[in-house]
């Protein structure tokens, strides 16, 4: 639908969705979305076509050999084989492998930023794209890491944009918020302060969103990420929140020891567990009854994502990548669908509240959502 005027969509139980603003143009957000996949289809197909042509097949390994893939990396070339034969530009046999079909079609602009424009991303975010694209295959080969382009001499403005200043992140760290405010104000009269965890909080995008929403209230805020790079900027950032606190935390290995608490937050980290279904069950036993489980995720990857910021989950050489023995294993996905994610949230015992935006809305296209989910207060 093209948003020329406000609409409501159908709100889910919780309540939390909201009307769409009538600045919200869904059919440019359709159309830049689709943009930012050629965008990165065609960085893929740049690399690989150099030791692909349309008579001979080629297995993943050869082409990982050809290219000197690194080993940590090779499941993104995978994806992106995936990805190439989905959108019709590369034939695949499942025993000889993949051959070179057709050219990816060009995107509607040549500019890369006024297509990130249109999704609310600013100039430095489109930068840290096209450069990644420029020296992908640096990338791919482990010549270059992926962290000196999107922190240049160790600055978070292009982070920021990708966290926290854009249409999705807007609407899903508002959306946080509010899901949030909700629950302390459920707990505030049996507690004297409501006790925050926030796991991966990174350049704190929604740590922000959500600290603004709390003005006011007692609360102890754990804010915790792997990185002291982040604790050490985030206790500049947030040097006059009272109840705040900072600390390293490896939720992959940390969470059974930690305090409970009434809420636990992650933006765009949970997809990084080991094994969803025992992360989860480990937050489910660390929420005191009644507390809630508030996090934000991509569904689905994204192309030009696959050729940029996904480099950041790769596994350290020898490492174990994310999902490998879980719901997601055998298929390369970092990402859980939106079905897998509510379904992995019930068998953890805990209780899901329908995920925002709401399928009509303009944003879904996006493929990011903001789940809550409660621990029954009868346990």
């Amino acid at each position: 639908m093209s948003a020329t005027g406000s609409r409501s969509t159908s709100a889910p139980a919780d309540g939390l969705e909201r009307p769409v603003p009538e600045t919200l143009d869904a059919d440019r957000i359709h159309t830049a979305r689709r943009d930012l996949d050629l965008f990165g289809l065609r960085a893929m197909q740049r690399v690989l076509r150099p030791v692909l042509d349309s008579e001979t097949f080629r297995t993943d390994e050869e082409i990982a050999a050809a290219l000197e893939f690194a080993p940590r990396h090779r499941w993104l070339l995978r994806q992106w084989l995936l990805a190439l034969t989905e959108n019709g530009c590369l034939d695949h046999d499942p025993e000889r492998g993949h051959r070179y079909r057709a050219e990816v079609p060009a995107p509607s602009r040549d500019d890369l930023s006024e297509v990130c424009a249109d999704l609310g991303y600013a100039r430095e975010f489109a930068t840290f794209l096209s450069g990644s694209a420029d020296r992908l295959l640096d990338l791919a080969q482990d010549r270059l890491r992926v962290q000196e382009l999107l922190f240049p001499n160790g600055d978070m403005v292009t982070a920021d944009t990708f966290y926290r200043d854009n249409l999705g992140s807007r609407y899903l760290n508002s959306a946080a918020r509010e899901a949030v405010a909700e629950v302390v104000g459920r707990l505030r009269p049996d507690c004297a302060a409501v006790r925050i965890l926030e796991l991966g909080a990174g350049v704190g995008g929604l740590t922000s969103e959500v600290v603004a929403g709390l003005a006011g209230e007692p609360v102890d805020y754990h804010f915790t990420d792997l990185s002291a790079f982040f604790l050490n900027a985030a206790r500049k950032r947030f040097a006059d929140v009272p109840g705040m606190r900072f600390g390293i935390v490896d939720m992959n290995a940390d969470l059974p020891r930690q305090p409970r608490c009434d809420i636990v937050l992650a933006s765009n980290v949970l997809h990084n567990a080991q094994h969803i279904g025992q992360t989860l069950r480990q937050l489910h036993d660390l929420l005191e009854p009644g507390g809630a489980v508030i996090f934000l995720e991509f569904c689905r990857a994204h192309c030009l994502m696959l050729t940029s910021v996904h480099f950041l989950m790769s596994p350290r050489a020898g490492g174990i990548r994310a999902g490998e023995t879980d719901v997601r294993a055998g298929t390369d996905r970092i990402f859980l669908t939106e079905d897998e994610w509510l379904g992995q949230l019930t068998a953890s015992g805990l209780t899901p509240r329908p995920a925002l935006p709401a399928a009509d809305h303009p944003l879904a296209v996006l493929d990011q959502k903001v789940f809550v989910a409660v621990r029954d207060q009868r346990e």
